[in-house]
């Protein structure tokens, strides 16, 4: 994400009743965008979250096997306290997952079956504002997002998914949203969300106790206050969530 506090953040669009929000594993809509989430879903509005793995290669003391069904569940208490009901798992395997037809045509099904208007992914890029490299799930997933929303529009591409699984073409995504961009354009105030998001990330402690020895709740409260706090002075002053738009 770039300092460059002359670049001033808008409002994320507000009119708009569904999204689908799009990530590789279990834990990167917490990192990502989970206070924006419970703002959303406080105002009414239906958010479900689609996960192309189960994040079952994400601890390193755990087997794969136990670790699916561990984080499966981890993931969707973690989405109820944002206020979202509705979790879906692709099952592609965590940590190869690869671009390409089969991920785009799995999300364009998905982008059909709940017609959204905004789709959420993370940062499909390279790195992380070149601080850190990104991973190939979080690049797959996050390319794969953004062309399965045009995707999803258009009947010739992926023509079985009617044929087969009648779902007629969704071609009313109007955006999609970046989370972790290096590069944001729009913000949502995190303020009211912002507790609830660090209660999210917390549920995902077996995921966090393997990765940090930090105590967990200090560790979750550290890393998502300050990125909020470090969006406020491009967003009025107020500690946001940032978000790239693309227009669909």
């Amino acid at each position: 994400m770039t300092d460059d506090v002359s670049q001033q953040l808008s409002e994320m669009p507000g009119d708009w009743q569904r999204a689908l929000a799009v990530v590789a594993h279990p834990d990167d809509l917490e990192y990502g965008c989970a206070a924006a989430v419970a703002g959303w879903t406080d105002q009414g509005k239906d958010v479900v979250y689609l996960l192309a793995t189960r994040g079952e290669a994400g601890i390193d003391s755990v087997p794969p096997e136990e670790a699916a069904p561990l984080r499966e569940r981890e993931q969707r208490a973690s989405a109820a306290v944002v206020g979202v009901s509705a979790v879906e798992f692709l099952d592609h395997r965590d940590g190869v997952v690869e671009y390409g037809t089969g991920l785009r045509r799995d999300i364009a099904a998905a982008i059909r079956r709940h017609r959204p208007e905004l789709v959420i992914t993370l940062n499909h890029r390279d790195t992380w504002g070149g601080v850190g490299w990104n991973t190939p799930d979080h690049r797959a997933v996050g390319r794969a997002t953004l062309d399965a929303a045009a995707d999803a529009g258009n009947r010739w591409i992926f023509p079985e998914l009617v044929t087969e699984q009648g779902l007629e073409p969704w071609g009313g995504v109007r955006w999609v949203a970046v989370a972790g961009s290096q590069s944001p354009t729009h913000a949502v105030d995190a303020r009211p969300g912002l507790e609830r998001s660090v209660l999210s990330l917390l549920e995902h402690r077996a995921y966090i106790e393997g990765l940090t020895e930090q105590d967990p709740e200090a560790y979750c409260r550290g890393f998502l206050v300050s990125a909020a706090e470090a969006a406020a002075p491009r967003f009025g002053g107020r500690p946001a969530v940032t978000f790239e738009l693309f227009p669909c």
